[in-house]
């Protein structure tokens, strides 16, 4: 999978593997996550003889799983792999074009690529194919009879890996050529064909159920509706993270506490490949040599880590240029994202949903709990980012909070209580006569505005998500390696408010805190504004009123 460079201070001998963020990953080359268990599932699979797409997010590791899994087929099976990645345009102006050029593709695959044990008869079929027939008129049915010739002189099971689909499903001719495939499957007990045939995509093929391009009209019945279902996990889990930090610790002598790091890494990525990737490679290449980190050790810590996930959300990367241009292609996503995370509204789990699907399908949001949930804490606060760069130069509080900022850091610490204090004021004055639906709706939004030009540069914040619900927000803030926990709530009551204390406590002792912010969103006109300290047995919470 997608792995991790490894940083080289000037004049050090570089190791025999290093870690990758970019491109498929080679097991002799690069530290890499095991992947036997997908790798078993996928072969079953395939001996079943199923057809199916590796549809997930973006640097996911789709093409590395698929290169593992050519290598792991090859000897029993013919393996034909070939990707759509820069053959350009001119392929899918027609059927016949897109049929010629698959059937170069194999060609290549003999000449260069894993197929090149294939039989003699197989390389005679298709060189005298590609000698007899033009583009224009090597039909999709005449592929479809070349490809039962193939698979019956092949000697074994052919297999065939397509790669990079998205940059064809666009294409009436893409949907000719799964046609084929569907039809071959179809008729298999009577007319030879490819054992499998495994698509690799962002999008889900199997129910395309609209363009690729969102402002054209919705297509449905896509002729992939044969494939068996992808449900094989691609994420990293803790014990993945942890093995390939073994392999790194050992080679360079590093006295990281690997458990700890790779709860770290887990936590804030939910183990989405690039994202664990990306973060390793930052630590490696950015902070280890830097002041306050002059070395691996030093890096390979909690601040060391902090101070990655820093770099991380400032930089821009292909995945978060990526995010952002969806957010403008589906607008629909972009406010489902925005209400599920400034307005706290809940969204249960529906993939009949279309925005939903679009969602689930791009890698932004899982379910939990039988709620949607961003899929990861960097995605989350990455949003926020963008959501409160859009907004800031029309957002009052916004201003107040870059002119405040010079005032909340003592002695290397965030003044969290200060904090509070300022907001309070600066609520009051600018929002106090609002309507109060109006200020239950955007009360979290203007706290973490107020909050972002505070820390920004230095720090980040997120929210818990399985705090999140139409009263109650946890607020985790990420700050010179320090956490502070403020819980956002609407006031509903003594009983309530005494509830989410409780809440909070439980939450404190989870991260090992002693002290607690609370910040009551409350509109009883007789409430008492202000910020005041409770000693709650031997944590202290600080409890903001607005």
């Amino acid at each position: 999978m997608i792995g991790i460079f490894l940083w080289l201070r000037q004049g050090e001998e570089r190791l025999g593997r290093e870690f990758n963020t970019t491109g498929r990953c080679y097991p002799q080359r690069h530290y890499m996550v095991d992947m036997e268990r997908q790798l078993e599932r996928l072969e079953q699979m395939v001996e079943r003889g199923e057809y199916f797409c590796v549809n997930r997010g973006r640097q996911y590791g789709k093409t590395t799983l698929l290169s593992l899994l050519k290598r792991r087929l090859e000897g029993r099976y013919l393996v034909f792999s070939v990707s759509f990645e820069g053959i350009g345009e001119a392929p899918f102006a027609s059927a016949e074009t897109l049929a010629y050029t698959l059937l170069e593709l194999f060609g290549d695959n003999i000449d260069y690529g894993e197929a090149k044990l294939a039989s003699e008869a197989v390389r005679e079929l298709i060189g005298e194919t590609l000698s007899s027939c033009r583009e224009e008129k090597l039909s999709v049915l005449k592929l479809s009879k070349i490809v039962s010739r193939l698979c019956t002189v092949s000697g074994k099971a052919v297999v065939l890996l397509i790669d990079e689909v998205d940059k064809a499903a666009n294409y009436s001719a893409f949907m000719e050529l799964l046609g084929m495939f569907r039809d071959k499957y179809l008729k298999r007990p009577e007319r030879p064909t490819f054992r499998s045939v495994i698509l690799a995509s962002v999008y889900d093929i199997k129910n395309l159920k609209r363009k690729l391009r969102p402002q054209e009209s919705h297509q449905y019945n896509s002729p992939w509706n044969i494939a068996a279902d992808f449900d094989v996990s691609m994420e990293f889990d803790r014990a993945d993270i942890a093995g390939m930090l073994e392999g790194y610790r050992t080679d360079y002598c590093v006295g990281m506490d690997i458990q700890t790091m790779a709860k770290m890494l887990y936590d804030y990525t939910s183990g989405y490949p690039f994202l664990v990737s990306r973060l390793c490679k930052l630590l490696d290449e950015k902070v280890a040599g830097t002041e306050g980190f002059p070395d691996r050790n030093a890096a390979w810590t909690k601040e060391g880590f902090q101070e990655a996930l820093r770099l991380l959300l400032a930089e821009a990367n292909t995945l978060f240029d990526d995010l952002r241009k969806k957010l403008a292609d589906y607008p629909g996503l972009r406010r489902m994202l925005y209400e599920l995370l400034y307005e706290g509204k809940s969204f249960p789990y529906n993939t009949d949903d279309e925005i939903l699907d679009v969602a689930r399908m791009f890698g932004y949001i899982r379910e939990y709990e039988g709620k949607v949930m961003v899929s990861n804490r960097i995605f989350e606060t990455r949003l926020y980012n963008l959501f409160v760069s859009e907004e800031r130069i029309n957002s009052a509080i916004y201003t107040e909070g870059s002119r405040d900022k010079g005032q909340f850091v003592r002695n290397g610490r965030l003044d969290m209580k200060r904090i509070l204090e300022r907001f309070c004021v600066h609520f009051t004055e600018l929002y106090g006569g609002s309507e109060e639906r109006f200020l239950e709706k955007s009360g979290r939004k203007f706290f973490l505005f107020y909050l972002k030009p505070i820390i920004n540069g230095t720090g980040n914040y997120y929210v818990e998500a399985s705090t999140r619900d139409e009263g109650r927000t946890d607020v985790v803030i990420d700050y010179l390696g320090e956490q502070y926990v403020v819980e956002l709530k609407i006031w509903r009551g003594n009983a309530y408010h005494e509830r989410g204390e409780r809440q909070l406590l439980q939450y404190l002792e989870g991260y090992q805190l002693e002290k607690g912010y609370m910040l009551s969103f409350n509109f009883n006109k007789k409430k008492e504004v202000g910020v005041k300290e409770i000693q709650l047995g031997e944590r202290v919470l600080v409890e903001a009123v607005v």
